[in-house]
């Protein structure tokens, strides 16, 4: 299974009941330089939506970029990221804004929450940002379901490390994003609390139907995803359904020693 190359192979997170999310035809990424630095290398997958898949693979194959051009955070050198039928590789500013604040939500190792607003203020942002009307009951129930029930007047400040991504989390899933992409969202937690974390973002798809990519370096927050797909030098290698942690981990030592 190792020697499948993601230039000639496509992966899919589909299945016969659920039409895909977000679209990835043959992307490729090179950074300029005097020695160009090609980050993806003809990657083709598709995120089936009402699942959550985990993106795994060495420091330096191209995880981040790939979540990054999926998300419309970074432009792809080739290929096309599509949202249904939105080629959104190929828009431009302030067009591909708009499609980011209307479709996507975004949880990231740093909670970049605004200091300056509560916890209320800090999850109905988004929505503002989009000049959508705030759906005040959705969000009341989105941070209940994260535990931040009473919070809302709170500061990013008076709150823990673990509360402050699950201010994250419930601004994201309030803003009803089609996909929630996450990157390395429980990194700066300790166990305990990166697992609730997981728990909440379980939920999220099993519960609401929201579809999530995270990106993690971790095999146990990877055995949470519905299926894991795996990265070496900026092409996709292989995917695993449902795995456990182990499996995961056995499958890591072999891209980091081959």
């Amino acid at each position: 299974m190792w020697g499948l190359n993601a230039k000639k192979s496509e992966f899919s997170t589909n299945n016969e009941a659920k039409a895909p999310a977000v679209c990835l035809d043959n992307i490729a990424k090179t950074y300029p330089g005097k020695v160009g630095v090609h980050a993806l290398q003809g990657v083709s997958v598709s995120f089936a939506s009402g699942t959550f898949t985990a993106i795994m693979g060495p420091s330096g194959s191209g995880k981040s970029t790939l979540l990054h051009c999926a998300a419309g955070l970074d432009q792809p050198s080739s290929g096309q990221v599509k949202y249904g039928d939105i080629d959104i590789s190929r828009l431009r500013e302030p067009k591909l804004t708009k499609v980011r604040r209307e479709r996507v939500g975004f949880v990231f190792q740093s909670f970049n929450l605004i200091e300056s607003l509560n916890v209320w203020q800090n999850v109905l942002l988004p929505g503002r940002l989009a000049g959508r009307r705030a759906d005040k009951k959705w969000a009341r129930e989105v941070l209940e379901r994260v535990g931040l029930k009473g919070k809302e007047n709170a500061r990013p400040g008076e709150l823990s490390g673990g509360q402050q991504q699950r201010v994250a989390l419930a601004r994201a899933l309030a803003a009803k994003p089609e996909v929630l992409f996450a990157d390395e969202p429980t990194g700066a937690l300790d166990l305990r609390t990166g697992i609730e974390v997981l728990r909440l973002i379980r939920d999220a798809v099993d519960k609401l139907g929201q579809t999530v990519i995270m990106v993690t370096h971790d095999a146990s927050a990877a055995a949470w995803a519905d299926q894991v797909l795996f990265l070496a030098d900026g092409e996709l290698i292989g995917m695993m359904q449902s795995p456990t942690a182990q499996q995961i981990s056995e499958r890591m030592m072999e891209l980091n020693t081959r």
